[in-house]
């Protein structure tokens, strides 16, 4: 498994900086986030003028570009989006589910909307993943078996968040088994308590929580897969660089130390 970080966790902060301390944090990679209102680093928008510098970034910190989160079905900025990763070289886009969780209609339009985007997705070469996720008409294992029976494609992957599972009401070590033959993707992260939001920044590092991580990446190992571990960490725009680096830092030996208990470094 690769771990890496996704650069929201440094949203309030540039790309030099979010590469760089990725980097001296021991990540093997980077996810680049393209999420609009939580950082300027990959902005869609003028993704020409962002993808050298990300490919500059890249090489000098020695960083594989692991993913992509831009969260928008619109077709319109997937499809730039696509772009973008063709031309930056990143493999993964990771996408919102859309919908409202137990509307119906909404879920027949979230699948019909993923599907079409999974069409291009093919088109371009990369990879489209979708995450269960919190309000949403995709949010727990069940929904997720759903979408898996509807969209077969390789270019199509689901992405695990165990924290969303968590806030589902499921345990996430116990649930990842019925669809991990088809994760792609993983971002993770720990959760305290099973409210909407996944709290303070500092309480999604991993081990501070109540999700058994170590269980859950034990589940991934046994099963071979040998994909991302991106740490996504939401709600520290406004947190200083040490305060982020912290939180980098401190999941990044626990992310290690996880992989050694279950054998796979």
């Amino acid at each position: 498994m690769k771990l890496g970080l996704n650069s929201v966790l440094f949203g309030g902060h540039d790309m030099d900086t979010a590469f760089k301390y990725t980097k001296a944090a021991g990540y093997d990679g980077i996810e680049l986030s393209a999420i609009g209102g939580m950082s300027e680093h990959l902005v869609i928008d003028r993704w020409q003028e962002c993808a050298p510098t990300i490919k500059e970034l890249a090489r000098k910190y020695e960083l594989e570009l692991l993913a992509m989160e831009q969260p928008s079905q619109d077709p319109a900025v997937m499809e730039k989006a696509m772009q973008a990763a063709v031309e930056i070289g990143i493999p993964i886009i990771n996408c919102g589910p859309g919908g409202q969780t137990g509307n119906e209609e909404s879920f027949v339009q979230s699948i019909d909307s993923i599907g079409k985007l999974v069409k291009r997705a093919e088109h371009y070469g990369v990879t489209l993943c979708v995450k269960a996720h919190v309000g949403a008409a995709i949010y727990n294992t069940p929904t997720s078996l759903r979408l898996l029976e509807a969209i077969h494609s390789p270019a199509f992957g689901l992405d695990m968040d165990p924290s969303h599972i968590h806030r589902a009401g499921e345990n996430p070590v116990e649930a990842i088994g019925a669809v991990v033959k088809r994760i792609k993707h993983v971002h993770i992260r720990d959760c305290k308590g099973r409210q909407q939001n996944p709290g303070k920044p500092e309480d999604q590092a991993n081990g501070r929580g109540d999700i058994d991580l170590l269980g859950y990446i034990r589940v991934l190992h046994q099963n071979g897969y040998t994909g991302p571990l991106d740490l996504e960490v939401i709600g520290a725009k406004d947190y200083s660089v040490p305060a982020c680096c912290i939180i980098a830092a401190e999941t990044r030996g626990h992310m290690q130390a996880c992989l050694q208990a279950c054998g796979a470094r």
